[in-house]
């Protein structure tokens, strides 16, 4: 039996992709561990799979000046000790990274060790946590194809992200049963994102009126961000948060306006779902959205809104440019080479641990 140990976390989308691998790497074998954080978010979402879960020491690298960043390098050293002793205890045949933080210290302590490591890169620009793991790692998995030349030749592979295989079991009926709405009117589904998501949530509660003449919408407006006054709209839904049902919202969409996180665009990309994305501005985040969303309407997979242009004239423009076009998004969607992650994802990890 091959053994490999994942990693990655922070936030939950260094974790849900190496969520979507765990059915993929069972049925091919392969016995498990996980390496995270003391008590970060990967441990929570970890927990519910039945995985031997390790936790280490971490610490974050920042490039402006904080008190912490006196102390962060020595928990970083530590966690590299800490990894150490694991991997030689455990003896993984290939060591999988999604990224994070956390995962700096395990890819580096398993390249010490002669394991190999195969890392992801979700946004188009690697992060700091990746651009220390890439010199040690063999290969680099990434989403976009403008990634690749910013990455080594030998190491770059374009792969897209995995998505749960349970995405794509959603059942459509079962979503206009949970929100409530009819099937002769097409639905929207909006998500917000748990972060930074207020002007999207205002601006489509502003727009409300509009898009309810010809449209449905389903609204993943984020913890406490539930507008109560709204509650009893005819054809307006709202959650904070959906999890095993989110299948069948996705089934029932027919297009979606997003943010433009790497791990909720990939999986509109292999859902191909038509969609509006609204990336978060670069006053808000280091510029990956602008950048993920600038690929992917390069690519024809979306139409993008820039969040300071954003007004209901323009959104009610976009909305039914993107319907009455979605199936040429669609067809885009579906000729990307960015669809089959699992597989191409699986065939470096099988490459590695057999070498």
């Amino acid at each position: 039996m091959k053994k490999i140990v994942l990693t990655g976390g922070g936030t939950a989308g260094h974790v849900t992709p190496n969520i979507a691998l765990l059915p993929h790497l069972r049925e091919a074998g392969y016995e498990i561990a996980y390496m995270g954080s003391y008590d970060g978010i990967e441990k929570k979402l970890i927990s519910d799979f039945d995985i031997p879960y390790t936790g280490i020491s971490t610490g974050k690298f920042r490039r402006y000046l904080d008190p912490k960043n006196l102390t962060d390098p020595f928990r970083v050293i530590k966690g590299f000790s800490e990894a150490k002793k694991y991997l030689k205890e455990f003896k993984p045949d290939v060591v999988f990274s999604k990224g994070g933080f956390v995962s700096v210290p395990v890819v580096r302590a398993a390249a010490s060790l002669h394991i190999p490591c195969i890392i992801h890169e979700s946004d188009m620009t690697p992060g700091l946590a990746n651009k220390l793991c890439i010199p040690v790692a063999q290969k680099v998995c990434c989403n976009f194809p403008e990634t690749l030349k910013l990455l080594p030749q030998e190491k770059a592979v374009l792969t897209g992200s995995p998505i749960r295989a349970e995405l794509t079991k959603g059942n459509k009926l079962a979503g206009l049963r949970l929100c409530g709405f009819t099937a002769n009117k097409p639905v929207i589904m909006v998500i917000g994102g748990s972060l930074g998501a207020a002007n999207v949530n205002k601006a489509i509660r502003e727009a409300l009126p509009r898009l309810l003449h010809d449209f449905q919408v389903v609204h993943l407006c984020g913890k406490d961000k539930v507008d109560n006054l709204l509650l009893n709209t005819p054809g307006y839904k709202q959650f904070e948060y959906i999890k095993a049902e989110l299948k069948d919202l996705f089934a029932m969409a027919d297009i979606v306006i997003s943010r433009a996180g790497a791990n909720s665009i990939c999986e509109l990309l292999a859902l191909k779902k038509p969609n509006i994305l609204i990336p978060l501005p670069a006053a808000s985040s280091r510029g990956d959205q602008l950048l993920n969303a600038k690929s992917f309407e390069a690519q024809g997979f979306s139409i993008v809104i820039n969040e300071d242009d954003l007004t209901t004239n323009l959104l009610m423009d976009k909305v039914h440019e993107l319907y009455f076009t979605r199936q040429t998004y669609a067809d885009n969607m579906s000729r990307s080479g960015q669809i089959d992650s699992v597989s191409t994802i699986m065939n470096l990890i099988h490459e590695a641990a057999n070498k």
